[in-house]
């Protein structure tokens, strides 16, 4: 684990942006700018971060930074270390170049993951980071395939017919170790010291790596922004977002929960579930989160102990 005093006092992600107040995407890309070992650039997909950091003609961001599409941030990724790798063959570039790039769970989860399948499979030396805030916040807060069950979106609106999304969150990390990489891990910006660890071991392995980490919105989960912190702190305490790494294939459970809260204490402050704490009392769709994540938890901790 990182310490305080090993960190860079340089700050590379500046202030001054327009990101909400409490998003959790500004603490994560401070964070991450203070595990670079050297040269780095940001591939950025569009979303939050892009729109709300680099206001022409300002920027937030102090070393290279690229803005793509939505669902191509792993493919320019790969060129741009294609890039570099041919500049060094005609003897025009000798220094190391760290890659990371960045995207929000919808282009992750959902439009991106067919790139970033494709870095996955061909070994891609890269760090990809997925703010995972759950929705498609940027473009209106519609449902993504991070979006838990039974959370009101635009897309899946709470009523009479449905109580929120009807489906459950995909297991990323479970996808990406799939493809073989060595390293792949999720993360909570309350455990920093977790967070900027697993950056910098994701960036110093060779080849692919990718963290998943939960990212606040106070506008799309629709809790009070300066409580921001203490709900992805809770999302850990439940057990709702467990934090571990797979690393060569094998699970390490990070942050070891023994006594955890019931997921009801991260649901009922914010709004996006406040429709299951209405007099009408969707208790069984809060014992139906509560069973998937009690499994979830079990699986992960057989697989940590597994190893």
């Amino acid at each position: 684990m990182v310490t305080l005093k090993e960190l860079s006092t340089d700050e590379l992600f500046a202030s001054g942006h327009r990101l909400c107040a409490g998003c959790g995407e500004g603490i994560i890309n401070r964070m991450t700018m203070k595990a670079l070992r050297g040269p780095t650039v940001i591939v950025a997909a569009t979303g939050c971060s892009e729109v709300a950091t680099t206001i022409y003609p300002y920027t937030s961001w102090r070393l290279p930074w690229v803005h793509v599409a939505f669902e191509n941030a792993a493919a320019v990724a790969s060129g741009v270390i294609e890039a570099y790798k041919a500049m060094a063959r005609r003897g025009a570039w000798n220094k190391q170049v760290d890659v990371i790039a960045m995207a929000g769970d919808g282009g992750t989860y959902d439009i991106g993951i067919q790139a970033l399948s494709g870095a996955l499979e061909r070994g891609t030396d890269f760090l990809y980071i997925c703010y995972d805030n759950e929705a498609y916040m940027n473009t209106g807060i519609q449902r993504s395939g991070a979006t838990p069950h039974g959370a009101d979106t635009t897309t899946s609106p709470a009523g009479s017919v449905i109580p929120g999304k009807p489906e459950w969150k995909k297991d990323l990390i479970g996808i990406c170790a799939a493809h073989g990489i060595e390293y792949a891990a999720t993360a909570s910006p309350a455990y920093w010291n977790d967070y900027i660890t697993k950056v910098r071991k994701g960036i110093e392995v060779n080849g692919p790596a990718v963290i998943d980490v939960i990212s606040p919105c106070p506008l799309g989960w629709r809790h009070e922004s300066a409580r921001s912190i203490e709900m992805v702190r809770l999302a850990v305490e439940t057990r709702y977002f467990p934090i571990y790494e797979v690393e060569r294939g094998k699970y390490k459970l990070n942050i070891n929960i023994s006594k955890p809260k019931p997921v009801e204490e991260f649901l009922k402050l914010q709004g996006r579930f406040g429709h299951l704490f209405k007099p009408t009392y969707r208790k069984d769709v809060i014992h139906e989160i509560q069973q998937n994540v009690d499994v979830n938890w079990k699986r992960i901790l057989i697989l940590s102990t597994q190893n």
